[in-house]
């Protein structure tokens, strides 16, 4: 009789382990890929919205094969030539509709909401790259590139609201 008793409280505790296993769910990983627009034409110095050079168009080109492997849910920009173009191959070879912000009315938490669980390409500027990656991530840690950086790829990867970063030189 003893033996039973043990045998079902055993029984129960087992079932009742496996149906806490059972209760625990995926964590919710979302991760953003925050490039610079490739290198832009500098031939008019008057001109506040230039496409991007031979050289930014190659980089562009490039940033596709980057993320050629990389399965990707959406892509932001801002509404200028030159960050429009570094995102077009990717946004082609994806087909996935640009969808453009505003980097100085950007909603954090909203954003970050809106993109649970994604993987998010964002090309920006050399000063909003740097800072929305700062908002996302809860602290100063990146300063304003270089204007010569066309190269670094942030890469932000929240895991159930824990954020973490790197920051990769791709040339």
């Amino acid at each position: 009789m003893r033996m039973i008793r043990l045998f079902t409280v055993i029984a129960l505790v087992v079932l009742n382990l496996g149906c806490k296993e059972e209760a625990k769910s995926e964590p919710i990983v979302s991760t953003f890929y925050f490039i610079r627009h490739a290198e832009k034409d500098r031939t008019d110095s008057e001109n506040h919205d230039p496409e991007l050079n031979q050289d930014g168009l190659g980089r562009a080109i490039r940033w596709a094969e980057v993320f050629d492997p990389i399965m990707l849910d959406a892509i932001y920009s801002t509404n200028y030539e030159r960050t429009t173009m570094t995102a077009a191959p990717t946004s082609v070879k994806k087909d996935i509709h640009v969808q453009y912000y505003d980097p100085n009315a950007v909603n954090i938490e909203e954003f970050k909401t809106s993109n649970e669980g994604f993987n998010v390409l964002v090309v920006g500027h050399s000063n909003t790259t740097p800072d929305f990656v700062n908002k996302m991530i809860g602290f100063e840690k990146y300063e304003s590139m270089d204007d010569t950086d066309n190269s670094s790829l942030f890469i932000v990867r929240i895991i159930d609201g824990v954020a973490t970063d790197f920051r990769l030189k791709m040339d």
